[in-house]
């Protein structure tokens, strides 16, 4: 059985229940049939040992179930507003892909209970900071661990309440201790994953609200349709660029906006009785601005950081970040460091940075459509009241450009954070899960920031009274933000208005 982000998908974003395939089972249940009769007399991390720098101190047979429960309660030390359910939900996945696995030798009983947890919609509480990536998540995934063996608080049914109560209620048995069940659980990169999972979910929407938006930008323009073209974006080879210019001309087609310029510019006797140039200056712009012309250029880079990140989330989703790595086929126990957090700090502080280019790009865009100076056709802030009374989108342009500068200071990279700690045990660590917290603000940001570039672009479609001429694609996007939100002609408050947006935006997944 596999974990992808599609199954990610069904699960969080359309109520999809978890099913175990009976053959998985079998073989988390070998692997921890293998580690029972393995361990036995010999000297195992984690499993008869001390924990971290303390794995010098040989932990007697009378205390190894109390090592587990020691592990888990010790590391519930978290602090900070708990993360959203969604996130929650997609770490305990997370975990139940490195599980089956069948590398950590622990009870099919945990998996099970894992699963019963996500089915039911039960949400244990953990805190958002605690991690510094490496031995992968430990503080946030004993939270997990916590309310599995019935300790702790869960969110369950929109309330927070005792775990034990819940699953009296749900006639749940807490997890039983059997070898290294609290040792594992607590071990990996789960949280950070989840984390990431959804924020290359959100990421991906994200990019294509953009690559459409770059498309009815053009044609509020009235821009000539060559920055799309097959030639021009296949010349600069990347797969990106010409993907996103392919989408582009897709989301265009039927439009009534976007010019030809072989039948402006390059038609000599047209352009001679068209009155286009006046004592040799082009009424028309012969090129867009950057931010409306470059959009295959800009977007094409995120559309390619974002497939890489997609392969590297999906692999960890279905890697096994515990350690040590139960290994039933060579009949051994290996000792190293799978719980490292490198591959999703790395690729989650890339999506940040990719994602924070967006919303550059974004008020970029909203500042020409309230530019009247720069756009020519458009009045000041979108002002369909009267000057100097009424202020159209101007308030609204200040959340959009201090929301950016926001993404932009979060855009330095968490990746080269390492801090040693743990009695230098711990001498360089990923900082992974600080890496994914910082990107799905980045990314709850950019939804804000795009929320107010679709009113503009609707106000500027009002303005133009052009409604008609759009490609049918990017009508639907104007139909849909006016079913929300009036055209603005007297001044009214906004907040409510950006709220509908942005959620309408969130599930266009």
């Amino acid at each position: 059985m596999k974990i992808d982000l599609d199954l990610v998908h069904r699960i969080l974003y359309e109520g999809g229940h978890l099913e175990l395939d009976e053959a998985t089972l079998r073989r988390v249940a070998e692997s921890y049939a293998f580690l029972e009769s393995f361990s036995r007399d010999k000297i195992i991390y984690g499993i008869n040992t001390g924990f971290g720098p303390m794995a010098q101190w040989r932990v007697s047979d009378d205390h190894l179930r109390d090592l587990q429960y020691n592990i888990i309660r010790s590391h519930s030390t978290g602090a900070g507003e708990p993360l959203d359910d969604f996130f929650v939900r997609a770490s305990m996945l997370a975990r139940i892909g490195s599980f089956i696995q069948s590398k950590s030798g622990v009870h099919v009983e945990i998996v099970e209970l894992l699963t019963e947890f996500i089915n039911r919609g039960i949400y244990p509480y953990i805190p958002r900071h605690g991690s510094v990536g490496a031995s992968g998540d430990l503080v946030q995934l004993a939270h997990i661990a916590l309310c599995l063996i019935g300790e702790g608080k869960v969110h369950y049914k929109g309330e927070w309440s005792e775990t034990a109560d819940v699953m009296r209620e749900c006639k749940l048995k807490p997890l039983t201790i059997y070898i290294r069940e609290g040792l594992s659980t607590s071990n990996g990169t789960s949280v950070m994953t989840g984390i990431s999972a959804v924020n290359q979910l959100e990421a991906e929407n994200l990019l294509r609200l953009a690559t459409a938006a770059a498309v009815w930008m053009n044609e509020i323009a009235g821009s000539y349709d060559d920055l799309m073209a097959e030639p021009l974006n296949e010349a600069r080879r990347h797969e990106g660029q010409i993907k996103i210019a392919e989408q582009m001309r897709e989301i265009s087609r039927g439009s009534k906006r976007l010019q030809k310029r072989e039948n402006v510019l390059y038609d000599g006797e047209r352009l001679a009785d068209s009155g286009e140039e006046v004592n040799g200056v082009f009424k028309d712009k012969v090129q867009a601005y950057y931010s409306l012309r470059c959009a295959p250029q800009i977007l094409g880079p995120i559309y390619d950081t974002l497939q890489y990140s997609r392969r590297v989330i999906e692999e960890e989703l279905n890697a096994a970040s515990d350690n040590p790595i139960v290994d039933k086929e060579t009949q051994n126990v290996y000792h190293g460091g799978n719980f490292h957090g490198d591959y999703i700090s790395l690729e989650e502080d890339k999506v940040k940075i990719a994602m924070v280019r967006l919303a550059m790009v974004s008020e970029r865009q909203l500042n020409y459509l309230c530019h009247d100076r720069i756009n020519g056709i458009l009045p000041p802030f979108l002002n369909m009241g009267t000057l100097g009374l009424n202020y159209g989108i101007q308030a609204c342009q200040f959340t959009a450009t201090s929301t950016t500068a926001e993404c932009q200071t979060l855009a330095m990279p968490n990746y080269v954070h390492s801090i040693p700690n743990n009695n230098d045990n711990q001498d360089i660590v990923s900082m992974g899960t600080n890496s994914a917290e910082l990107c799905a603000q980045v990314i709850e940001n950019v939804y804000q920031v795009m929320s107010v570039l679709m009113i503009a672009m609707a106000q500027a479609v009002d303005c133009l009274k052009i409604k008609d001429e759009l490609s049918p694609a990017t009508r639907k996007m104007y139909d849909g933000v006016r079913k929300l939100t009036p055209t603005i002609i007297d001044d009214t408050p906004f907040y409510e208005d950006l709220i509908r947006i942005e959620q309408w935006l969130k599930n266009m997944h």
